[in-house]
Formats: structure tokens, sequence, C-alpha cells
């Protein structure tokens, strides 16, 4: 049995679906903090049959929960403190996005004008949609 040691202040991001954790530590940033990532890959879980889990030693003071709603809206935050966790934080998909999809249209002025922020906004819940502010291309996880 694999023994991660417990967290006394700090974050650990579970139920994330299984091979997506790497995703997460790029899209966090968690790459360029001073500080100990564990990335526990392919967990037993009764609830999911596999899944990652990241722990994060240490607060986080500027974690992007919209990026994590965007790539897995159920994924559990939990914020550790004192040895225990003080919050849990469910997620969901977020209704704008900036910076995380990038726009595939070569007429959109995001391929032009290379400093825009490419923003995406939520149009079909469901089906999980987004669509570009500027050319309102359509981008999605299934199309």
């Amino acid at each position: 049995m694999l023994n991660i040691s417990g967290l006394q202040e700090g974050v650990v991001l579970d139920h994330i679906q299984s091979g997506k954790s790497l995703d997460i530590y790029y899209h966090l940033g968690l790459d360029k903090l001073d500080c100990q990532v564990a990335i526990i890959k392919n967990a037993r879980s009764n609830k999911m049959g596999r899944k990652d889990i990241i722990k994060v030693d240490g607060a986080i003071d500027n974690l992007d929960l919209d990026v994590l709603g965007y790539i897995d809206h159920n994924i559990t935050v939990n914020i550790i403190q004192g040895g225990v966790i003080s919050e849990k934080k469910r997620l969901k998909l977020p209704k704008k996005i900036t910076n995380v999809i990038r726009c595939k249209n070569p007429r959109c002025i995001t391929s032009i004008e290379q400093e825009l922020p490419h923003i995406f906004q939520l149009t079909d819940e469901t089906t999980e949609t987004y669509r570009c502010m500027y050319c309102e291309e359509k981008y999605g996880k299934n199309l």
C-alpha cells in the first residue's frame, strides 16, 4: 500500500479523472511554485474506479478554481489547515474562462493581435460548449 504523509497546511485536489493530473499541474502553474507537490496517479477509488490526486504542501493564494472547473468540474478541493480539512469546495463549469482555451479560427482577432486574451463564454452547459468572445468559434470537449 502506498502512503503519502498527511499535510499540516495545503490543498488536496481529489476525484480527478484518471490521467488528468498533469494537465491540472501545468494549467495551475504548480510547476512554478516553490513547495512540495505530490501527484498520485491511478489511485483506487470506490466511486470512480481509478482517480488521480494532487497534494500541495503550503497555502496557495491564487488557486484558479475556474481552470479546475473547466478541466473537470467533479474535482473536490480540500483546504487543509492544522492537519484537518477546514473547507471543501465543489466546482462548477465556469461561465467565462480566459487563456485556458486558444481560439483556432485563423480569422479571429486573437490570431492577429497576439496580446489579446483568449476569452470564451459558456453557451451550453449540457454539452459543455464554449464560444470565443470575439469570433463565436465553438469549442467543446466533445467537438
